[in-house]
């Protein structure tokens, strides 16, 4: 198995879109149990994007941002 470390720059990129993500859940009034039931998504996974974990697709990133009623761009903009 190969194993991929992220560099800094990556890692701090995830857990500000994290952060981003649980903002947004905690403001539409979900928890992560309720907006995984809303997506589809395993609550792990949410957990784990969360935390800044997982290098999210920007697929699930879209169904993400949909389901919590906000833009791709509020997630992501000015976090490069």
């Amino acid at each position: 198995m190969v194993v991929k470390f992220m560099n800094l720059d990556d890692q701090k990129f995830l857990a500000a879109l994290g952060e981003r993500l649980r903002i947004a859940r905690t403001a539409a009034g979900l928890t992560q149990v309720q907006l995984a039931a809303k997506t589809g998504l395993h609550r792990t996974f949410i957990g784990s994007v969360e935390r800044g974990e997982r290098n999210v697709s920007i697929l699930n990133l879209r169904l993400l941002s949909r389901r919590l009623r906000v833009t791709l761009n509020a997630l992501v903009d000015g976090l490069s």
